[in-house]
């Protein structure tokens, strides 16, 4: 085996999740990259992932682990475990084994092995998956990387190759793919994931506007990052939906996260009910005819965001009273927020701890991170600022970034993929 930094190390003696789990399908320890796709009752999708991926340069196949981690709750349905043990089976016997691909495996779907009821998803999987992967992984030549891809996500010949040219030369420790979802199965479908996308990218883009640091999407098949930048991260959470949110979040905070260009990733646009929040949930919604199941932020959240990032670039000199007075003159509902998480004194702690600006900056954006800002643009929706249909928002954004505000949101989403990396 090969010899683990000490922040790695140190990370799998803490907070790393072992438990009964073990690597099925090769013994190799000398990987740069792992691609680790959690697998829960995927028969059906996963091949053509594998496919996807198969495609990629055979050099870069030959360096890359593809590590599926097949998992399930005891409380899961008999068509679930069934599904998982069909392709525990089909793992077995190498019925999805392509050339040059680096196949193996994680069996937590089996008796004695399933994921905890309490904590067991997504997160968990991931994690798993990503902390085994760890051990196999070659630090002597370059820093590898962990790459996060779902099972019902397809990938182009150049994602690998992407990956490694980026990270060769990057800064931030981290990175998100662009990535567009795949086409629905008829029209009301197709529309349902449009409105959905045309929403996170919507969002992004008032983020960016904003000036704010955690202006990234956050899909899970879209995360990659360098394997120490995971483990002075602390690692994957374990939640069960969000986990990719609050990864990221923790990676932009330690490592810097930036969008990485060359490649996209396609989601799948099926509906799901698996997770109380996200994509599936969202679209199922949509095609039950809820046209406020994905309403939009208003732009004005946005634009006080910006005021509110900008005032706080400008007044690193001022104390937590003054800088909270001059925050309310932006807004009394963003004076009133931050009230409520006790701006003043924390803000005064930061000025304690962090003399030099651009230290106090990061302290400030540690703490004023993706959950507050949600946290904040959800308050003053609740409050002066409803949310609204995407017509409402959406050309604003458009016409504030200096691009087409056309009032046809197919036309929107097809701008903003263009403009944030996902046409290529």
């Amino acid at each position: 085996m090969n010899a683990l930094p000490q922040a790695v190390v140190r990370y799998l003696a803490r907070r790393a999740s072992m438990g009964p789990w073990c690597i099925t399908g090769t013994e190799r320890h000398d990987f740069s990259m792992a691609v680790v796709i959690p697998v829960l009752a995927e028969n059906a999708t996963l091949p053509a992932t594998l496919k996807s991926l198969a495609a990629n340069p055979p050099e870069h196949l030959a360096k890359t682990l593809i590590l599926l981690v097949i998992n399930q709750r005891p409380d899961s349905t008999v068509e679930d475990k069934n599904d998982n043990q069909h392709t525990l089976r089909e793992l077995s016997d190498g019925s999805w084994k392509h050339p040059g691909l680096q196949l193996a495996w994680i069996d937590a779907a089996s008796p004695g092995l399933e994921l905890p009821v309490k904590d067991g998803g997504v997160g968990l999987a991931r994690k798993i998956g990503f902390d085994l992967a760890l051990q196999r992984l070659s630090f002597e030549k370059s820093e590898p990387l962990l790459i996060a891809l779902d099972a019902d996500t397809l990938v182009r010949p150049d994602y690998l190759p992407a990956l490694h040219s980026h990270f060769r030369d990057a800064i931030a420790g981290a990175a998100v793919v662009p990535f567009c979802h795949q086409a629905g199965n008829d029209p009301i479908h197709e529309a349902a994931i449009a409105r959905y996308e045309l929403f996170l990218r919507s969002h992004l883009l008032g983020l960016t506007l904003a000036g704010s640091p955690y202006a990234f999407h956050t899909v899970g098949s879209t995360m990659a990052c360098r394997a120490k930048a995971y483990a002075r991260a602390g690692g994957m959470n374990r939640r069960r939906a969000g986990e990719d949110f609050y990864f990221l979040q923790q990676l932009a905070k330690t490592a810097g996260v930036a969008t990485l260009s060359g490649t996209v990733v396609y989601p799948s646009a099926r509906p799901s009910s698996r997770t109380p929040f996200g994509t599936g949930r969202s679209v199922s919604a949509l095609l039950t005819g809820d046209s406020e199941a994905v309403l939009f932020y208003p732009a004005a959240c946005y634009a006080l965001l910006g005021d509110w990032l900008q005032l706080v670039r400008e007044q690193l000199e001022a104390d937590g009273v003054t800088l909270l007075h001059l925050a309310e003159q932006l807004s009394a509902l963003l004076a009133d927020f931050l009230r409520n998480e006790k701006f003043p004194s924390l803000w005064d702690r930061l000025r304690t701890n962090h003399a030099q600006n651009e230290a106090r900056l990061k302290a400030f954006h540690d703490w004023f991170d993706g959950l507050k800002t949600t946290r904040l643009i959800h308050h003053l929706c609740s409050a002066s600022f409803p949310r609204c249909q995407p017509e409402a928002v959406v050309p604003q954004l458009l016409k504030a970034a200096d691009l087409p505000a056309s009032s046809c949101l197919i036309k929107q989403l097809a701008e903003l993929r263009r403009h944030q990396g996902a046409i290529t």
